[in-house]
């Protein structure tokens, strides 16, 4: 039997209906969330990605501002833009649109950030405080891929969990996730000698690598659940010769879909979740600096 769809659709939706309730409540007792996302340059991804961004925090009642910088800005005067940022006091939330410019330490950017004000929890003293398991703000993606195992309806509590890909702001996050509700986790990275070993013995299996159709089904073992974070754009030719651009995961989706017990589908799955989570933690954000100025 083929496995259950995770839709992450659906959930993305929960939580957004959930979240815009919170923040209508916050706005008529403490007054506007707003968040400032800073877009550097003219990347047609990074600025897809802000209007869309925008849509959904207008939609969820998050006053939104893209900050658009030149590309030839230096890192000294892209980092007193965030200071700035991280002093008004009308902001309650910053983020950097990805990719930054080669110019520019991605990780100083970030690390700059008000760890109060940093709705997608890639400042390193948020990652920091994961580890305790007491984050300000954790890390969207992390949170998203949390969420959809939760949804798959599988006991996390005992089980092998298998994270292939170990990034600062996505596998590492999700693997101290799991760990803090006691599944046993198991860490594969680029060095990872027979990948399959240790794939197959997974009752959890996240993929986030960056690397199209790397998960087939001879990894997967029989009933697990899949949660695929990978996003690619790949060129498919069809029997008639013609090419087109389509999304794909880090997963061979329907050839694991048969092997599976339950399985995130790409586009659908945790991308939509991922969004959702960056709202939640806008409110997150906001609640945190109240209590803070108390």
């Amino acid at each position: 039997m083929p496995a259950t769809i995770v839709d992450g659709n659906a959930a993305a939706a929960d939580i957004r209906n959930e979240v815009s309730a919170q923040i209508a409540r916050f706005t008529i007792e403490h007054g506007p969330i707003r968040l400032c996302a800073v877009l550097v340059g003219n990347d047609p991804a990074a600025r897809l990605y802000a209007d869309s961004q925008r849509h959904r925090c207008l939609q969820a009642g998050v006053q939104h501002q893209l900050v658009e910088l030149p590309p030839d800005i230096s890192e000294a005067a892209l980092l007193a833009e965030i200071d700035r940022l991280n002093h008004d006091p009308e902001v309650t939330g910053v983020m950097i649109q990805l990719p930054l410019p080669p110019h520019v330490d991605e990780a100083v950017v970030q690390y700059r950030i008000d760890p109060y004000k940093d709705v997608e929890g890639v400042n390193p003293a948020n990652i920091g405080m994961l580890f305790y398991g007491v984050p300000i703000i954790a890390p969207c993606t992390a949170l998203a891929a949390n969420e959809l195992i939760r949804r798959s309806g599988i006991e996390v509590r005992g089980a092998h969990a298998v994270v292939v890909g170990q990034s600062r702001i996505v596998g590492r996050p999700i693997a101290m996730f799991l760990t803090m509700q006691m599944a046993t986790v198991t860490a594969c990275h680029i060095a990872t000698r027979d990948l399959a070993a240790h794939t197959r013995t997974a009752d959890i299996l996240v993929v986030a690598v960056g690397k199209p159709g790397l998960i087939g089904a001879g990894h997967v073992k029989p009933g697990a659940v899949v949660i695929d974070v990978g996003i690619n754009r790949v060129t498919v030719r069809s029997p008639d010769g013609a090419e087109t651009r389509r999304t794909v995961g880090d997963v061979d989706f329907d050839a694991v879909r048969e092997v599976a017990g339950a399985i995130t589908p790409v586009p659908g799955g945790v991308g939509p979740v991922t969004v959702a989570m960056l709202l939640r933690n806008t409110v997150e954000a906001a609640r945190k600096q109240l209590h803070r100025r108390v």
